[in-house]
């Protein structure tokens, strides 16, 4: 190699350093909710952007890009420059989406291996809630008013597929129930309309019901978790009730585009280490009854995996919805 061409690659060197991510964040940093906002992801993402510009010392900007039970953000950020100014606070129904898109034969917007896992925040069973003028009292009372009334008490979720739905419908095919789904553009839509009654059940976290029940506004009577709630000591699991099948969560994480190099990566996961330590953060999690539930991106990895694969087969045994 001549004089001439060693000194044009050591000018490079620098420029080739800060492309790999030496010198990241140099710009503000976005943070795709692909939810409107009040739902899961959104309640997660705020304090977590809050907490992380403080580290990272660039903004980083909370952007809701709801519709299609998430679709949309989702894929968004699949088909981001693999940079680290482009991320996602996803839930579970990231692994959901594209198995849906299956079951009619149709080419998914994006698929899971086109995200890298950076970090969980909080993982929450899902709740059923009812409006406080509604009839039931117990998930007993429920479950046999809808038996009684096939097709006829109506539910909402956070979009046909979204993680609010396929929860309903695992509960729906394991008590025999047939209930009618009104699908929304998120979570905070369908508590909006739980609360003005123009349904009458909604599946959700914990966080996004918990000031609704302090305030007498709704009703919760069951979860899908393996354990109850320390937000809802009263409100029974339906594996405790004998629905053994009917185990449900709805977890928050944030995801990079694949292919993040691998210093960017590492300052993500460094900074978000650092984030859920926050005090403002831990405070707001705790109010909103999902308190932080913390794993760097290895352990987010393979938790995120034997999640998908259970919720792959509970999508396949739902089926096709028109």
């Amino acid at each position: 190699m001549d004089r001439r061409s060693l000194l044009a690659g050591s000018a490079l060197m620098p420029f080739a350093a800060q492309a790999q991510g030496t010198d990241y964040p140099t710009r503000p940093i976005n943070l795709v909710v692909p939810f409107p906002p009040g739902g899961q992801a959104d309640l997660a993402a705020r304090p977590v952007a809050a907490a992380l510009e403080k580290i990272l010392r660039q903004p980083v900007v909370v952007q809701n890009r709801g519709g299609a039970a998430g679709a949309i953000g989702n894929g968004f950020v699949a088909r981001s420059a693999p940079d680290g100014y482009t991320l996602v606070m996803a839930l579970s129904s990231l692994a959901v989406i594209p198995e849906a898109e299956r079951l009619f034969n149709r080419t998914p917007p994006y698929t899971a291996d086109q995200f890298a896992p950076v970090a969980l925040v909080n993982a929450d069973p899902t709740m059923l809630a009812v409006p406080a003028s509604a009839p039931w009292r117990t998930m007993e009372e429920f479950i046999a008013a809808a038996r009684a009334n096939p097709g006829n008490i109506p539910y909402g979720s956070s979009g046909t597929y979204g993680t609010l739905h396929v929860a309903m419908e695992m509960l729906a095919a394991s008590a025999n129930i047939r209930l009618l789904h009104v699908p929304f553009t998120g979570a905070g839509p369908a508590i909006t309309a739980l609360l003005g009654g123009q349904i009458q059940a909604l599946a959700s976290a914990p966080g996004t019901l918990t000031q609704h029940a302090r305030d007498g506004r709704i009703r919760v009577l069951g979860c899908w978790g393996r354990e109850r709630v320390s937000a809802f000591p009263d409100v029974p699991t339906f594996i405790e009730k004998g629905f053994a099948d009917v185990e449900f969560y709805i977890w928050a994480g944030m995801f990079a585009p694949a292919g993040t190099p691998a210093p960017v990566m590492q300052k993500l996961r460094d900074g978000m280490r650092q984030a859920v330590q926050d005090p403002q953060l831990v405070q707001a999690f705790t109010a909103a009854g999902a308190p932080v539930r913390y794993m760097d991106a290895p352990d987010f990895a393979a938790f995120f995996a034997e999640d998908s694969a259970r919720l792959v087969r509970a999508v396949q045994r739902i089926g096709r919805v028109e």
